[in-house]
């Protein structure tokens, strides 16, 4: 049966739920907006500002929201919202399956199997958009996970605006089936090797849902 993920988020605002680590970001957004809205009616200056700051919270809202999802069936799962950019054979016998996340999608990651985090590593690099393919040596952390399946490498990818990937999780921790795992903040990619012997069900151009997309075939 489906299932809910398990790590909730802590951060709340407006009855909206929103990532975990989003409230230093969206406070001071939202307390300018609520600010310039409560004095524009008695300034014109105010009133200028409040239409700028009040879209700039509402936008950081939606981009910081965290729904919950009933988790799919399936071996993997994509561990991502947005749009599958590329799906490449490695020379290892690995396929690379690449997923653009703009910055309307919602950028919290999902482990894409149940497991152990063996490893979290933080590459340093550059800040590229995410679709162009510089962004190979863009900043990045590389998870690996222990799984039924062996060993499965997940690469979180900055991009042009996405300064900052926040890991949920340590080395060591097991974590279930498209439970949270971390957040990168604005638009960016994430990068999900299948092991050898694995076929992509999905295609290049498809949408993708963190936690419900199968990624491979039977």
């Amino acid at each position: 049966m489906p299932h809910s993920s398990s790590s909730a988020p802590r951060d709340s605002l407006l009855g909206v739920r929103l990532a975990r680590g989003a409230s230093p970001w969206l406070l001071p957004t939202v307390a300018t907006a609520a600010v310039s809205l409560t004095r524009a009616r008695r300034s014109g200056r105010w009133a200028a500002l409040a239409v700028p700051t009040t879209a700039l919270a509402a936008g950081m809202l939606w981009f910081f929201r965290d729904p919950e999802r009933e988790i799919a069936q399936g071996r993997v799962l994509s561990p991502a919202d947005g749009v599958v950019q590329s799906i490449m054979p490695w020379k290892d016998g690995r396929t690379r399956v690449a997923i653009f996340m703009s910055p309307l999608n919602v950028h919290v990651n999902r482990a894409p199997l149940a497991g152990t985090v063996t490893s979290v590593e933080h590459v340093p690099g550059g800040f590229v958009p995410a679709f162009n393919k510089e962004s190979e040596n863009n900043e990045r952390v590389v998870w690996h996970f222990d799984t039924e399946l062996g060993d499965i490498e997940m690469v979180q990818i900055a991009g042009a605006v996405a300064r900052r990937i926040v890991p949920y999780v340590p080395q060591g921790t097991k974590v279930e089936q498209g439970e949270r795992i971390g957040l990168i903040r604005f638009g960016s990619r994430v990068d999900i090797y299948l092991p050898e012997g694995v076929e992509a069900a999905v295609e290049v151009g498809q949408t993708t849902t963190a936690g419900v997309t199968r990624l491979d075939r039977d």
